[in-house]
């Protein structure tokens, strides 16, 4: 890949600096280990023509937009993050992947501008009751079904057989847009796996990925695989169930990976329940009146397994992400079939 080709991604810095008022504070929402993080409204007709790519729709004249600022061009994790993330964004097409819009490469500044996430990331949401109360279970489940769906994209569906291993998959890196739609929003530790080469392991030099997600395989003997993201997924399927993130404090003493220890400690021991987030516990509460909204037997047990099924320890024990989808769906079946149920029972 090189940037001549995406001359129609090229945004001016000057337009970019008049946004964000020359990078205010105003307009800043965070920080990650290499880049700040902007949002703020873009006016497209001032720069080229640009298409939203993953939608092939025209952009409106006004845009708010997300903008990655790289720290630092002298860094070269930040470089590195920066032009792999470009080559995954440009290479991809799929509705549960965030837009690239555009990006910018002038003097020392390094940025791209992606479409907007409103609802925030699933991280901001966990451990906050009064978001996790909104997050009924059914919308857990599809919000589970959207990243899986785009990590089956990834592994086995793009275009000219090309495969990525996103190497980073965790609630802080799923953007919610206003629909509640899941979207990936980072790949800039990710990697290509090489054509025909189904199944097999890459061995990178670098070991990459975040603590508490990573796949401990992998950390281990540097042996990548599409599983590795697979367990990441797992993790964040029991974030999901549980509310809380995968390092939060009140997991420290049931082992070094947090949560999942203490998951699947719990799991063998049948005590499960006791760590599921008690919001969507008490959904299950019967009432003569509004149908149940938490989770039914079924499509907890169907959840249980497959996220402890991503989660083992070792990489050929995982399932793939097109098992992980059809049995997440099946999750969701039994769900909106016991609400169906319930309402014409009750009507």
């Amino acid at each position: 890949m090189t940037i001549e080709n995406l001359k129609h991604l090229k945004i001016h810095l000057s337009d970019i600096k008049l946004a964000t008022d020359d990078f205010s504070d105003t307009y800043k929402i965070g920080v990650t280990a290499y880049c700040n993080l902007y949002r703020a409204t873009f006016d497209f007709e001032k720069t080229s023509p640009i298409e939203a790519m993953n939608k092939g729709e025209p952009l409106k004249r006004h845009n708010i937009v997300l903008i990655k600022r790289i720290l630092s061009r002298d860094d070269e994790q930040g470089e590195g993050a920066f032009f792999t993330e470009l080559e995954m964004l440009t290479s991809v097409k799929h509705h549960n992947i965030i837009t690239l819009l555009g990006f910018c490469v002038e003097g020392l500044e390094m940025i791209l501008v992606t479409e907007n996430v409103s609802n925030r990331y699933l991280g901001d949401h966990l451990g906050n009751v009064n978001d996790m109360r909104i997050l009924t279970w059914e919308k857990r489940l599809k919000i589970c079904i959207d990243v899986a769906h785009a990590l089956n994209y990834l592994h086995s569906e793009m275009e000219a057989q090309k495969m990525i291993i996103n190497r980073d998959i965790k609630s802080d890196n799923i953007g919610l847009d206003e629909n509640l739609r899941a979207k990936i929003v980072e790949f800039g530790l990710s990697v290509f796996l090489p054509p025909n080469q189904n199944g097999e392991a890459l061995h990178p030099t670098d070991i990459a990925g975040t603590n508490y997600y990573i796949d401990p395989e992998y950390e281990k003997s540097g042996t990548l695989k599409r599983e590795s993201d697979v367990y990441s997924f797992g993790v964040v399927l029991f974030e999901i169930l549980c509310g809380r993130h995968a390092y939060d404090p009140i997991y420290d003493k049931g082992g070094d990976k947090g949560l999942v220890s203490v998951a699947r400690q719990s799991y063998n021991t049948g005590t499960l329940e006791n760590i599921i987030d008690h919001i969507i516990m008490e959904e299950i509460g019967e009432s003569s009146f509004i149908p149940n909204k938490g989770p039914s037997k079924g499509s907890l047990e169907i959840y249980i397994e497959i996220a402890n099924r991503c989660v083992a320890a070792t990489q050929d024990e995982r399932p793939t992400m097109k098992v992980v989808v059809k049995e997440l769906e099946k999750a969701l079946f039994f769900q909106t079939s016991q609400v169906t149920y319930i309402c014409i029972y009750k009507g």
